[in-house]
């Protein structure tokens, strides 16, 4: 009776995320074609960067051809293409007065217009993403921890945000890093019923419900999945099955491997599984985690290196989502804030944001390995790189 309980209890964690996380939508402008933009957000305060550069990228060849820029606009530190194609929004990075923009998309050229910008109802948006109907604009503000809800108008524009909050709980011990709450990151799980936040200052991964028809965040029970002191959370990486959640922990670089199963009907709870570095043993250098992602095949893991300069490969086991680490590749430049993963899933793209550069690299779909493919172009303090699909 106890083996066949705890299969049952197995069987339970394995299926949590079809109810946990069903109706995953997709956006048509992936992986459909061979030809994209590539929109890269910069920093251009105290550099030569003019805002929003545009890239065509041919995902046969992995060839980067630079367009010009799209948009001249302040700090645009994280830029995201909404799932119509129709819309770019900007994360305008700039303290008190920071602001979230919003542009329409020329499709023939990619160039961008304004259509309107609004405040960020706090300081310092690092990180943009949407809910699974593309009807709200989510915002993670840095400085301030606060994390808002903008919803989309027919016409692309952000109305009147419809959700303000601000992370709460018990601060992690780096004093010059963790003085408060700092949203780095938001996304909503597959079936668009809750929100994570990884919150760097609180040590913590925030989980909220969100409603779609109101646009509404409320703190869920359990509100959080602790890490452990001192991590930093950075950033986060849902595998495509819904079943398994990596964090990126910026200030240990460690990844943190959770599963997901179901406390009561369609209600997360996040089991922690495994943690593992994101550095060789032999490093002892000054390093900083930045960015994370699962390819779209599933089987591995990326995490960026600022100070190793590396991007870590690790290996997906398909049963309990833990990592075996497989390579530590060079970035081919200095402080690799965020890379990409193109739409067919066969390069990397590392953004270098101090040697100003974005290096090409080819994904070896049996190893997950990566290899330079000498293709290395030069844009002004890249961040973030954005794909969408060429008509």
């Amino acid at each position: 009776m106890k083996i066949i309980r705890r299969l049952i209890a197995f069987l339970i964690v394995l299926a949590a995320p079809l109810f946990l996380f069903s109706s995953a939508q997709t956006s048509k402008k992936a992986g459909e074609g061979t030809h994209y933009f590539a929109y890269v957000g910069t920093y251009t305060t105290k550099t030569n960067s003019k805002g929003i550069y545009s890239f065509h990228f041919d995902t046969v060849t992995g060839k980067l051809s630079e367009l010009g820029v799209a948009a001249e606009t302040p700090d645009p530190s994280w830029v995201a293409v909404h799932p119509s194609g129709k819309y770019l929004y900007a994360a305008n990075e700039a303290g008190k007065a920071s602001s979230v923009s919003a542009f329409a998309v020329e499709a023939k050229r990619g160039k961008l217009t304004l259509l309107n910008q609004v405040p960020s109802l706090g300081e310092d948006p690092c990180y943009l993403s949407f809910d699974k109907t593309g009807k709200y604009l989510f915002v993670a503000n840095y400085t301030s921890g606060t994390i808002v809800v903008f919803p989309i108008l027919a016409d692309g524009r952000l109305g009147e945000h419809t959700a303000m909050v601000k992370d709460q709980g018990a601060l992690g011990p780096n004093k010059e890093r963790q003085e408060g709450p700092h949203a780095h990151w938001i996304g909503v799980t597959p079936g668009n019923l809750f929100a994570f936040v990884a919150d760097l200052g609180l040590d913590e991964i925030m989980i909220y419900r969100f409603d779609a028809s109101k646009g509404s965040l409320v703190p869920h029970e359990p509100a959080f999945a602790a890490l452990d002191p001192g991590a930093g959370p950075r950033h986060i990486a849902i595998h495509p099955s819904g079943r398994f959640v990596y964090v990126l922990n910026e200030l240990k670089s460690t990844v943190t491997v959770f599963s997901v199963a179901a406390q009561r009907k369609n209600q997360p709870y996040l089991v922690r599984r495994q943690l593992v570095p994101a550095l060789p043993k032999d490093f002892s250098g000054r390093n900083d985690a930045a960015e994370i992602a699962v390819h779209p095949d599933g089987k591995y893991v990326y995490a960026s290196n600022r100070g190793h300069e590396s991007i870590a490969v690790f290996a997906v086991d398909e049963v309990m989502g833990t990592l075996t680490p497989v390579a530590d590749v060079p970035t081919g430049g200095k402080e690799p804030r965020h890379f990409a993963i193109d739409p067919s899933g066969k390069f990397l793209l590392a953004e270098n944001q101090f040697s100003n550069n974005i290096v090409v690299l080819k994904v070896d779909p049996a190893t997950g390995g990566l290899t330079p493919t000498g293709q290395v172009v030069e844009v002004p303090s890249p961040v973030d790189i954005a794909f969408l699909q060429e008509d």
